[in-house]
């Protein structure tokens, strides 16, 4: 099984992520929605190609799952699996300086 990490720039944007829901008043949804978020990182431990290539780059070791309205934006390659980005499913790829 893939070791699975996490990026900074992907913890980042589960924090924007709650902070955006408690500025609208709603903070109970942002932390619902990271908490379901990271459940569904948990399962490319076992299903590392559960996500789709990304159709921006079309690299097969860079996937994506869809947990709308975000892309949980991901790197596969060999034994390990690091999550790159979440994001707002509307928002075009850049991946950040520090995905390997």
């Amino acid at each position: 099984m893939p070791a699975v990490r996490i990026s900074r720039s992907a913890l980042a944007d589960l924090e924007a992520i709650q902070d955006w829901y408690l500025q609208q008043g709603i903070a109970e949804i942002g932390l619902r929605l990271s908490r379901d978020i990271l459940e569904r990182i948990q399962l490319l431990e076992t299903h590392p190609e559960l996500g789709r290539i990304v159709p921006e780059f079309s690299s097969p070791s860079l996937r994506e799952l869809i947990h709308p309205p975000f892309r949980i934006v991901y790197r596969h390659e060999h034994d390990r699996v690091q999550v790159i980005r979440v994001w707002r499913s509307e928002r075009l790829l850049q991946l950040p300086d520090d995905s390997p």
